[in-house]
């Protein structure tokens, strides 16, 4: 680090780096520790397993379809203010979902907990763009997205310890604890500043991207329940579809519009879109569907669980840093698509354990998995700074925030229905003489981890033929993903290709991170 830079911090943008990088380890471990907790919370509180899916996924819908929003209102209204109103919110919110009497409850709390999360992250990534410049902004953003993985990769352990010792409840007071901490750094050290153009705000877009997003995700969520032929699900369906066509129509016409879609004539702002989504895929979804096959399939404890699931997110600890010096020597844009080849490769491997297996099967491939994923991860967020011009920087990184956390909601909701079709097929030749409602309701919730009422009336022999039958659906959506990881992996190669004809900063190159 330069002695300039060294100045930035000894001024007081290190304590700003600190409030914001709090926000974005909490945001996350709040979606993924809700994976662990789910399981827990059926018991305590019942609910259907459609209800019990929406826990994690209201969260994730309502995060990501506002998080372009909310970055407008940070241009116009002041960044710090959202992010303190954001964080604040999210604070108290976490306090009542502690204390939530129902699953109905639990999970109109949670939509709201995740606008407050978009307006915490939104804010604080705009005020954070505006304290660093230059190499500094790209090292700061990085720091920025290593925290978000931390977030998500530790969310599991956190809280199988904390249900464990305390129960679910805790795990939303701890959340609470870190987000008073945020509020409290945010509150004293950041900076107020606002967009000198921004007015008024795009509502028209506001509303279109949230409709298309939920809309598709709701379709997505319900078709296993209700059919894919059910004519609520192809509505839900071709209503996202013209709203997302709304969307882009109203956005291009836009005098101030949230999303500028001219920065995607620039093949590496695409190939750096790719990236949050491929991982997704390889390793978001994993810190769901995981926890709820050992804990609701396997029956291991809750924090039994959170210790396997260290397998896949000891990595974050470090690869994301190793993959930022690797690139005084390769480009990032090799360095991710070698790391998402290898995270297909562990996800291949992954699918070859079968439930019940000994724990020691497990680290190998997940280690693996994870370790592929950190190269991407590390490398993105400085990444979603540097491969536009300078002064479009601060769209260019809210874009890339709402792909990733929309992406992850997404990813989320097409992975779990895709787990329980596939779960429904193999129930299909093991119970041939049950209904088509029965089959449907034992696949829901076997794939949302609550498959205690499904062994008690299969019985010990039973339950033997559905594990199995679980684990034959879960090795081919683990080669699914692997397949996805790995054609993302193509493209980004192709999108990073050298090219003369756009316009990119030069500075990541100078300074260590080579774009090309």
């Amino acid at each position: 680090m330069t002695s300039h830079e060294h100045a930035e911090l000894e001024s007081g943008k290190l304590p700003i780096l600190a409030a914001v990088c709090q926000a974005a380890l909490v945001l996350p471990l709040s979606f993924s520790a809700g994976a662990v907790a789910t399981p827990a919370i059926g018991r305590s509180l019942g609910g259907d397993a459609a209800a019990l899916t929406w826990i994690t996924n209201a969260f994730m819908l309502t995060f990501g379809s506002s998080l372009m929003a909310a970055g407008a209102l940070a241009d116009q209204y002041g960044r710090k203010r959202v992010f303190l109103f954001g964080i604040t919110c999210f604070v108290v919110l976490s306090v009542a979902l502690s204390l939530a009497p129902n699953v109905l409850a639990l999970d109109l709390l949670r939509a709201a907990q995740g606008l407050a999360a978009a307006a915490a992250l939104a804010g604080g990534s705009a005020a954070l763009a505006q304290e660093f410049d230059g190499p500094a902004r790209i090292r700061a953003f990085s720091l920025l997205g290593t925290t978000f993985g931390v977030g998500l990769a530790f969310g599991p352990i956190v809280a199988g310890a904390l249900t464990g010792a305390f129960g679910w409840r805790a795990v939303f007071l701890s959340a609470a604890v870190v987000g008073a901490l945020a509020v409290i750094f945010g509150g004293s050290h950041l900076k107020e500043s606002r967009h000198p153009d921004a007015v008024g705000f795009d509502w028209p877009g506001a509303a279109a991207f949230t409709a298309a997003l939920t809309l598709f995700t709701c379709g997505i969520i319900q078709g296993p329940t209700l059919g894919w032929t059910s004519p609520l699900i192809a509505v839900l369906l071709m209503g996202s579809v013209a709203t997302l066509i709304a969307f882009v129509a109203i956005e291009k016409y836009s005098a101030r519009p949230m999303l500028d879609l001219s920065l995607f004539r620039y093949a590496r702002f695409v190939g750096v879109q790719m990236l949050p989504i491929a991982t997704c895929y390889c390793y978001v979804v994993l810190l769901v569907v995981l926890p709820l096959r050992f804990i609701g399939i396997e029956q291991h404890s809750e924090f039994e669980a959170g210790l396997m699931m260290l397998a896949l997110s000891a990595p974050m600890l470090l690869v994301p840093f190793g993959a930022a010096l690797l690139t005084r020597w390769i480009s990032a844009g090799l360095l991710s698509s070698a790391g998402l080849f290898i995270a297909a490769g562990g996800l291949i491997w992954l699918g070859q354990v079968d439930p019940g297996s000994d724990v020691s099967a497990y680290v190998a491939p997940m280690l693996m998995t994870g370790v592929g994923t950190g190269f991407p991860w590390g490398l993105m967020d400085g990444l979603s700074v540097s491969v536009v011009p300078k002064e479009r920087a601060g769209m260019a990184t809210g874009i890339f925030s709402t792909t990733r956390v929309a992406g992850e909601g997404i990813a989320l909701a097409i992975v779990s229905a895709f787990l329980s079709i596939l779960v429904m097929a193999q129930l299909a030749s093991l119970l041939p003489d049950a209904a088509q409602t029965e089959r449907t309701a034992a696949a829901l919730r076997l794939a949302t981890g609550d498959a205690g009422p499904v062994f008690a009336l299969a019985g010990p022999a039973g339950r033997a033929a559905l594990e199995v039958s679980y684990g034959h659906a879960f090795t081919q959506l683990l080669n699914i993903l692997a397949g996805i990881t790995a054609l993302s992996a193509l493209v980004v190669l192709v999108l990073f290709r050298n090219s003369t004809t756009e316009a990119v900063s030069s500075e990541p190159a100078r300074k260590g991170l080579s774009v090309q």
